[in-house]
């Protein structure tokens, strides 16, 4: 499942939403009024987040089909929570696809942002709620992303370690 944020243009580490695999979007319309984004450029930010969002589908996927999620369990694990808008959108993703049971895993989040999507899950799961909270990255060593090529060496990694059919 793959998501991807719509940042504020000009501000990109500001949601203000978010896509997801299945063609799932959620529109923070509190952001999108408060910075005063035009519907112009939320098409944009939109569309390029899409082109990259099928990139990298193709990329980790390969010619492997999307896993059914018909009832089953399904943790969502970010590297921590902001305002929220890729986990709401994750979330809406997985239910869309029947999960059965969602878990949302956190490292830390600001404890409004927590709650507020703790209830569209059937467990929710995060040690630490800073005060104040300001950034997800603030209480890593390394923030750095991760590469496609590691993504891949991942997934392989899991692969090989899956029984067969």
């Amino acid at each position: 499942m793959l998501v991807r944020k719509l940042g504020v243009p000009g501000f990109d580490e500001l949601a203000m939403g978010a896509i997801a695999s299945g063609g799932v979007r959620f529109l923070n319309e509190g952001v999108i009024r408060e910075h005063r984004v035009p519907r112009e450029a939320i098409d944009h930010v939109t569309a390029r987040e899409w082109r990259e969002l099928q990139r990298r589908e193709r990329r980790y996927r390969g010619s492997r089909q999307e896993p059914s999620l018909t009832g089953r369990t399904v943790m969502l694990v970010d590297d921590g929570l902001a305002t929220g808008a890729t986990m709401r959108t994750a979330i809406a993703a997985v239910r869309a696809r029947a999960a059965d049971r969602v878990t949302m895993a956190l490292p830390v989040a600001p404890r409004d942002s927590f709650d507020a999507l703790a209830g569209l899950v059937d467990d929710a799961v995060c040690p630490m709620f800073p005060e104040p909270f300001d950034a997800v990255g603030r209480w890593y060593d390394d923030f750095t992303s991760t590469s496609d090529e590691e993504v891949c060496a991942l997934l392989e990694e899991i692969r090989d370690d899956q029984p067969a059919d």
